[in-house]
């Protein structure tokens, strides 16, 4: 379950969920770290576990940092507290990856601990909620319980032992998602296996003293009873200080637990108080049993995740979210800002406390995070995630979807399909060549520490684990020529995300480290380099055929390119493909200054390029072509870039509605805004091209709206966001100048 979290400076945004037929909203934010500055305003981000969104559009909500201090909230529980087990104490040696396979059945989960993740080296494995829920066939009917029999249109309890087992003997630990902050949000039915209820009474496990039953809904997060006393979106409100609830969830999780169970995932747990999870956890026998709690953290709120941390490991939604401002926006350096990205950023819980991931069923539904829909992106912050060591991570693993509300595919009775990786919508994440592999690589580094740290300041960045392993990520546009220095032995390596090593050599690519712990490579757009002693040319025992990964990504290339010509011509190669006959394909010119066309690169992660007006005249980069990569790409002046440069403006020969001044000494400057009250661009916002000296503007087309809310940044995480409340801008030309906005053209 999700709600709400917060760093040093922080972006609001606006959390849904509905249930009922009807929604509430809540209010939360997101942050930068250290100094940096954000746009006030976001697009739609968190929501809660059992409904989908109500709506797409931003929220304004202004929010300070969350409390620093909460831990002492909760300090005086932990003289009479078990040892529960945290990250740094989780997984018999280095193995402290999850797999989360998001409404995978107990049959599938049992086949893919056997053939994948026990030889990925996956730690553990997270099931979805187990117990017997409401009839339907969103996704979300597993988070609204009716009884805690172990019996759901995943399986039955017999198969779920079984998976357990053969999970078990693989080498793969078992984590079931529990959901004990309450039970559903219908006023009656009849659950899955066939137990009737009301909102309130559900027979054989709880009456309705055993609820809250305030008569009220969580609206105001800055309010600690509220949260955690009143209905969360219509879900009745169990009584989690009363002494039987207590018990009655106790013998719930021991009851898993003698089915070989071993870590709980628990759910919303900003609605259960320190004290009443306490005693919950007081009553179960939590000796070798990892557990980690969903608790957001909140600008302005009084709940933050560090109370619950004496309790077990807690999710650090501050990672997600900070690894989407890095991979989409495209600059990633500043995530080895300082000591790097972790606890010694603001708005971080500890290391040996923190379970990270790059995106879970919530986030992946509402933009908050990155999700399986961003590709190559996507893959490298899953490979950044599972390289840098801070926290306990989990890759998430479920299915592809185009409505928020849709379950996995279903059998005609409403049981969900056994998953097989190529077959339907599964996106198998957990078994993608560039994640397996890097779970490997994180075993194989263990605890060494980050040395020879390297980055482009901008698009690339490097590091190492000691004298075990070496990391080279590069999301840019451009392809990376450069020799590194790492603490690596002398050797050649397989670069595990793009291959394994194999009985015969590596399936991918071959790197060799000099003597002097130097290597040179090419690292192609939205790719990576990944080594560690593990990964050695005929170091493997298989062909590198059966690593478990899914089918190539086909990639497509939408390319605009800045030019006067009249008619320009892309002439080109799809990867190491045959080149167009020259002079190429024709652009179509699309908005002022700018033409476009689309490329099917297949399962190519680039093209070869070069640019020509048909005759004579030609831009090759001055003689070494350029390499492009997919996307939405956009070439100026030799400079390849993201994004749409023609988004929301003037069709040629038509007069824009606005044209932004911006004044600053950043060289990329980019304006993220919404027109009206429509969609935000996607982050960090439109480049903004030169306009006279220290000058930049865009052209936006407003259709009927009157204006824009706009923030501006330099596209490497630092933001003007007029002091957290965004620019509202008119049409016209009109210029933003040190926090004013006046009207006129200052060039």
């Amino acid at each position: 379950m999700t709600t709400t979290q917060s760093t040093a400076e922080p972006v609001p945004h606006s959390p849904w969920k509905r249930l009922r037929k009807h929604a509430v909203r809540t209010a939360g934010a997101l942050g930068l770290a250290g100094a940096m500055l954000a746009p006030a305003t976001m697009p739609a981000a968190t929501a809660f576990d059992g409904g989908p969104p109500a709506s797409d559009n931003a929220a304004d909500h202004a929010g300070a940092r969350g409390a620093e201090n909460a831990s002492q909230n909760s300090a005086h529980h932990t003289d009479r507290l078990p040892e529960f087990r945290t990250a740094a104490q989780s997984a018999e040696g280095p193995k402290d990856t999850t797999a989360v396979m998001f409404q995978w059945t107990w049959n599938s989960i049992a086949r893919e601990c056997r053939e994948t993740l026990g030889p990925a080296g996956y730690g553990y494995v997270q099931t979805s909620p187990t117990q017997e829920h409401i009839q339907g066939e969103q996704w979300w009917t597993h988070y609204q319980p009716v009884s805690y029999q172990i019996e759901s249109r995943l399986g039955t309890r017999e198969e779920f032992a079984d998976m357990v087992a053969e999970c078990n003997d693989a080498g793969v630990k078992v984590i079931a998602d529990v959901v004990i902050n309450h039970m559903t949000g219908q006023q009656e039915g009849v659950g899955w296996a066939g137990s009737e209820f009301t909102h309130t009474d559900y027979p054989g496990t709880y009456s309705p003293d055993d609820f809250h039953n305030h008569g009220c809904e969580v609206e105001d997060y800055t309010d600690r009873w509220q949260v955690q006393e009143c209905d969360l979106l219509g879900l009745a409100d169990l009584k989690t200080s009363s002494d039987y609830v207590q018990s009655r969830i106790a013998e719930h999780l021991e009851d898993l637990i003698d089915l070989g169970v071993e870590g709980f995932r628990i759910d919303a747990v900003k609605h259960i108080s320190a004290d009443d999870l306490t005693g919950i956890l007081d009553r179960v026998d939590l000796t070798d049993i990892y557990v980690v709690s969903e608790v957001i953290r909140g600008g302005g709120e009084p709940i933050q995740p560090e109370e619950y941390q004496h309790l077990g490991d807690v999710h650090e939604f501050t990672w997600g979210r900070k690894l989407k401002e890095a991979f989409d926006g495209g600059d990633i350096h500043w995530l080895l800002s300082g000591e790097g990205i972790g606890e010694t950023w603001d708005g971080f819980i500890a290391d040996e406390h923190a379970g990270t991931f790059v995106d879970n069923h919530d986030t992946e539904r509402n933009g908050e995070t990155l999700s399986y829909k961003d590709g190559d992106a996507y893959r490298l912050a899953q490979a950044f995630t599972l390289a840098w060591p801070y926290g306990m991570p989990a890759v998430h693993s479920g299915y592809s979807f185009s409505d928020y509300d849709a379950g996995p595919v279903q059998h005609e009775d409403g049981r969900i399909r056994d998953a097989v990786c190529g077959e339907e919508n599964w996106t198998c994440i957990h078994a993608q060549t560039e994640v397996a592999n890097m779970v490997g690589f994180r075993n194989a580094v263990g605890d060494a520490p980050v040395t020879d740290t390297w980055t482009n300041d901008s698009h690339a960045l490097a590091f190492g684990r000691g004298d075990q392993g070496f990391l080279v990520a590069n999301r840019g546009p451009n392809s990376v020529q450069h020799t590194w220095q790492t603490s690596l032995p002398a050797g050649e390596y397989c670069n595990v995300y793009t291959g394994s090593a194999t009985s015969e050599g590596c399936s991918g690519e071959t790197v060799t480290v000099a003597a002097d712990g130097t290597f040179s490579a090419h690292v192609g757009p939205d790719s990576a380099v990944a080594l560690h002693v593990g990964a050695t040319p005929a170091s493997g025992d298989g062909d590198g055929d059966g690593d478990g990964s899914t089918p190539p990504e086909e990639r497509e290339l939408s390319l605009f390119y800045a030019t006067d010509w009249e008619t320009p011509y892309v002439h080109y190669q799809v990867g190491d493909g045959e080149w167009t006959d020259a002079p190429g394909e024709a652009l179509t010119e699309v908005c002022e200054g700018w033409a476009h066309t689309e490329i099917d690169l297949g399962t190519a992660r680039t093209i070869t390029a070069a640019f020509n007006d048909g005759g004579d005249a030609w831009d090759n980069n001055a003689g070494a072509d350029y390499t492009i990569g997919s996307g939405v790409i956009q070439l100026a002046d030799g400079q390849l870039a993201e994004g749409d440069p023609c988004e929301a403006q003037p069709a040629p020969g038509e007069d824009p509605d606005l044209t932004v001044y911006y004044e600053t000494g950043w060289e990329n400057p980019r304006i993220h805004y919404q027109v009206g009250d429509g969609g935000w661009t996607d982050v960090p916002g439109v480049a903004m091209a030169e306009a006279c000296e220290g000058w930049f503007r865009a052209d936006i087309q407003l259709d009927d709206a009157d204006g824009i809310t706009a923030a501006f940044n330099d596209g490497a995480g630092t933001w003007d966001n007029n002091d957290h409340q965004d620019y509202s801008i008119a049409a016209g030309e009109q210029q933003v100048s040190e926090g004013e906005v006046t009207a006129g053209n200052p060039c």
